[in-house]
């Protein structure tokens, strides 16, 4: 089929990136932990339970609202994502208890970051056969940059002049205009949609497609998705463990105004990773670039305990942490529609996402208990970079059904 008129697909693209950089302002949520604690007197273990209900309502609803992809479609859905976020964050602003804080950011806001979530990487996916791995990276990318976006503005301009209810607040009402336009932008690509001029055969040899569209049944009864499954639980869970420590890390190490650095410096490395290590699959391969930056993320992990009481040496270990994670998000999304198909990618790649779900909500716990166990975070970050190594195990372990059979 030709292609539509210029530029067309990349404006699913942009309302993709956009929408995402929307949802991934929750990964700010440490912004108002503090206001929170100072007001009503919470323990962090308590604010901190929020954020984990938010990403295991995320990680579900994403399975959930991939079904949905066919039969309500992928703008009604990324409209339905954004209300709720948005609605989600606006309630915040009313919190009175810790009860109404967990349904309003953690289940609400949580619903709608799982379903909006859901629809950009689908739509880029079928308008960008030719460059999947760049088109993937752009609009996760988007997620990656949201906390080192709005996470700075509320920390340094509006809470401090405003208030956290206020905050709260005004990010609903700009976040429900944002995700309004992006959501009409997400035009879904028609029934076998090919860039003019473009061959499938142009394709590298490493990331040629599996040439069907594979069930969940069928993905489920191959022994590839569970090793990409374990790969990708492992990976995720060392880079998230090890990033929720990171300003406490950095607290004992004696750097100065750590939160905004790994904010800032985080969200450049998460979203660098997840653009370029994308760009790059396209041309070197999905598991050869997932198989370098769990090396790299093995490597980066001990390396940042020994050196990272220098400024230097904790900037660059923080982005090479968060540039490996980053590529994880972006790859594996490629990756799973290169092995199964884009026609059941909601839910076959919903199904994959759970494992970053449960290392969501597994990492911080573990890590954190790592640390009071020992009582410092050399086992925390050495036992990261032996996840990785396991991670690295099993993506030798996953063949594509496309050269098993």
């Amino acid at each position: 089929m030709a292609d539509t008129p210029a530029g067309n697909r990349w404006r699913p693209l942009i309302g993709g990136t956009l929408l995402n950089l929307v949802l991934g302002s929750f990964y700010a949520w440490s912004v108002f932990v503090l206001p929170l604690e100072q007001e009503f007197g919470w323990a962090r273990s308590e604010t901190s339970l929020t954020f984990s209900i938010g990403i295991l309502t995320m990680a579900v609803t994403f399975v959930f609202a991939g079904r949905l992809h066919a039969t309500v479609g992928f703008r009604p859905l990324a409209a339905i994502g954004g209300i709720l976020f948005s609605i989600g964050f606006f309630l915040a602003s009313f919190t009175s208890s810790l009860t109404v804080l967990y349904v309003a950011y953690g289940l609400i806001a949580g619903a709608g970051n799982g379903i909006g979530y859901s629809i950009a990487t689908p739509v880029v996916t079928k308008w960008f056969p030719d460059k999947r791995g760049l088109a993937i990276g752009i609009a996760v990318g988007g997620y990656g940059a949201g906390s080192g976006v709005f996470g700075p503005i509320a920390d340094e301009i509006l809470i401090p002049r405003m208030g956290w209810e206020t905050t709260f607040r005004i990010y609903g009402v700009v976040f429900l205009a944002i995700a309004l336009v992006a959501a009409w932008m997400l035009k879904p690509a028609p029934d076998g949609y090919a860039p003019e001029g473009w061959d499938p055969s142009q394709l590298k040899a490493a990331v040629t497609p599996v040439g069907r569209d594979i069930t969940p049944g069928e993905m489920l009864r191959g022994n590839s998705f569970y090793f990409l499954f374990l790969a990708y639980f492992f990976g995720a869970i060392a880079g998230l463990g090890l990033i929720s420590q990171l300003v406490p890390f950095g607290t004992s190490v004696g750097i100065g105004s750590v939160a905004l650095i790994g904010l800032v410096v985080g969200a450049i490395g998460n979203t660098t990773g997840r653009v370029l290590s994308g760009a790059m699959s396209d041309n070197i391969g999905r598991l050869n670039v997932l198989r370098l930056m769990v090396v790299v993320s093995a490597v980066a992990m001990p390396l940042l305990y020994l050196l990272g009481s220098n400024v230097l040496f904790f900037v660059v270990g923080v982005f090479a942490v968060y540039y490996c994670y980053g590529t994880l998000l972006a790859v594996f999304a490629a990756t799973s529609a290169d092995f199964y198909g884009t026609k059941h990618f909601g839910v076959n790649y919903g199904l994959l996402f759970l494992a970053w779900g449960i290392a969501a909500v597994a990492g911080s716990q573990l890590a954190g208990f790592v640390f009071d166990t020992f009582g410092n975070y050399q086992y925390a970050f050495f036992g990261a970079a032996v996840l990785s190594i396991m991670s690295l195990g099993c993506l030798y372990k996953a063949k594509s059904p496309a050269r098993a059979a």
